[in-house]
């Protein structure tokens, strides 16, 4: 791989952390006082939807992360090793843990009348989404799994070619 798309890679992961950051240290504490200003309906949402949202943007940074971490492999040509599946394990994880927080977030949103219902099927629907990225990631776990079997048995291969000869 090539040093500019690992470099925009990069800069794009540089980007969304330094984002997630800013979202977590200034825009959720506000978004708690906006709650708790609101009162009424949204008052008793406030504790458990700036949990859920904190909790989301930690497993997104867990995420971009490993993507770092598996970039750096890739640019050093290592990933296909055993060492990749720890990271994209991780990987899995996060997803897994955002999406059923959305579908926690959907959950607390549903009773009352405070949320609107096409709202709480929306999240839902987003949960799904985030659950299918898991899933996506799940299969390309699969192909590194083949890519790592085919990797070494092409090195056993060439081992013992280089006997022969």
């Amino acid at each position: 791989m090539g040093n500019l798309p690992v470099l925009a890679l990069r800069a794009v992961l540089v980007a969304l952390l330094a984002g997630s950051v800013f979202v977590q240290a200034v825009m959720v504490p506000l978004l708690a006082v906006d709650l708790e200003e609101a009162g009424g309906d949204l008052g008793h949402l406030r504790v458990p939807f700036v949990v859920i949202t904190l909790l989301g943007i930690v497993a997104a940074q867990v995420v971009l992360a490993c993507v770092w971490r598996l970039v750096t492999m890739v640019r050093r040509g290592t990933v296909f090793s055993h060492a990749a599946f720890r990271y994209v394990h991780i990987v899995i994880g996060a997803m897994v843990a955002a999406a059923l927080l959305v579908f926690t977030l959907g959950v607390v949103l549903a009773p009352g009348e405070a949320v609107a219902p096409g709202v709480v099927l929306l999240v839902g629907g987003v949960g799904v989404a985030v659950l299918g990225v898991a899933l996506v990631v799940l299969v390309l776990r699969m192909l590194l799994a083949q890519a790592v079997a085919r990797d070494a048995e092409a090195a056993r291969m060439q081992a013992e070619l280089d006997e022969v000869i």
